[in-house]
């Protein structure tokens, strides 16, 4: 069997308050909605399944962007955000952490009788998937945390995540069932259609060929067992530093959020009126809907968009929150109503910061860019886990612009064509 990924994180301590808690359900389960609208529901399938996605998309809501909190988090705030609209979207999310992980065969099975899925085989998936991580792999990580992402057509996504007590880490796995090879050949029709073959069940007694087989990889040198898997491992520092950020992509990011050529063509595809700071959260959102794999090897980025609720790298700016979320509401909205101009407008988004990297864009100046980011936090409602807000006054409500950050030249009118 293969995990699509695995990711390595700090274990963090606290809890994500209210106010943070809420939001997290409707900017999720916006980004969530925005996917399945553009890509369907296999490509979120898929994009959960990618750590570098999961993690980019826990540090674009707010959560510290390295911390293994950000597994339970999303996956609590999709649950909430998606479940009462499983009928509509398709997209169910069982389990959880704890105790919750325990009700997950419940849920499955109470998800499969609605659906007329097979419930069974989704449990022994769920079952199987826990076993491999938590007993066949001896990694010294022990799970406390099991969720299930399943689409109404039976696609599955698990997100798993273990702790190692010794280490201070938690360990997060990631299964997808279209990879899942030697569990089933097609895994639409093997877990939903009719039945296929003998599905490979590792906890029972006639499964001995397969309980030897997985000791094999046990014993296998880990380097090699891995090979094939997606890893990452994030740092242990809790701040976000100038290496965990590709300052080129921030650079094209900050450009089309505050030099006015820049501001105001992105604005127009946008079909919005809206400042620099919100377009700045928007600009990284739409990367998070619309970006592809390659995209998200630096998740540090991501937190630039809402900040992190512990303040790395800054608060966490509650009036641009409010505003992305109002943002991406109206615009699903609109779509539902026929008009796809404003949902469109993410992806025009996208597609312009992108030509504005590949063509003049300067590396960010980090330090610059968090400076004015705390200066501007007072003014945008920055808060952390501790209910203060933390920076200096605003600068005439507007942000600092550091000089690194302007192009020099704006992009010519190719790139505008390419837009529309």
């Amino acid at each position: 069997m293969q995990r699509s990924g695995i990711a390595d994180l700090p274990l963090h301590g606290g809890s994500v308050p209210k106010w943070l808690a809420d939001r997290m359900t409707m900017l999720g389960t916006a980004i969530v909605e925005n996917v399945v609208h553009h890509y369907g529901r296999s490509a979120l399938m898929s994009r959960l399944a990618d750590p570098f996605w999961f993690q980019a998309l826990g540090s674009v809501m707010g959560m510290d962007w390295h911390s293994s909190g950000i597994t339970t988090s999303v996956l609590g705030a999709l649950k909430r955000g998606l479940n009462p609209r499983a009928h509509e979207l398709g997209i169910y999310v069982c389990g959880g952490r704890g105790r919750h992980s325990r009700r997950t065969p419940d849920e499955l099975r109470g998800y499969a009788d609605r659906t007329s899925l097979n419930g069974d085989s989704l449990v022994r998936a769920s079952r199987l998937a826990a076993r491999v991580d938590n007993n066949a792999i001896a990694d010294g990580f022990q799970l406390y945390l099991h969720g299930f992402i399943l689409t109404a057509n039976g696609e599955w996504t698990i997100v798993q995540q273990g702790m190692n007590g010794a280490s201070g880490l938690a360990r997060r796995y990631h299964w997808h069932s279209a990879t899942v090879k030697n569990f089933i050949d097609e895994p639409h029709t093997g877990i939903v259609g009719e039945h296929q073959g003998t599905i490979m069940n590792l906890v029972a007694s006639p499964a001995a060929p397969a309980q030897h087989a997985l000791l094999d990889v046990v014993r296998e040198r880990p380097e090699v067992t891995l090979s094939n898997v997606r890893k990452l491992t994030m740092p242990t520092h809790h701040d976000v530093r100038p290496s965990n950020v590709d300052l080129k992509r921030l650079g094209a990011v900050l450009a089309v959020a505050y030099e006015r050529e820049f501001n105001d063509f992105a604005s127009l595809l946008l079909l919005e009126k809206l400042g620099p700071r919100t377009l700045q959260s928007l600009a990284l959102v739409a990367e998070v809907v619309h970006g592809t794999p390659t995209r998200f090897s630096d998740p540090a980025r991501f937190s630039f968009a809402h900040g992190g609720k512990d303040g790395h790298p800054f608060p966490v700016p509650l009036k641009t929150y409010d505003e992305t979320i109002h943002v991406l509401r109206r615009s699903l909205e609109s779509a539902k109503l026929g008009n796809i101009e404003k949902i469109d407008g993410l992806r025009r988004l996208d597609r312009f910061v992108q030509a504005i990297e590949y063509s003049n864009a300067p590396h960010a100046d980090f330090d610059q860019t968090l400076a004015r980011e705390k200066a501007i936090s007072r003014s945008l409602g920055g808060k952390t886990v501790g209910g203060k807000t933390v920076g200096g006054k605003a600068v005439g409500g507007k942000a600092v612009r550091g000089k690194t950050v302007a192009p020099k030249s704006r992009p010519g009118a190719a790139i505008q064509l390419s837009l529309f």
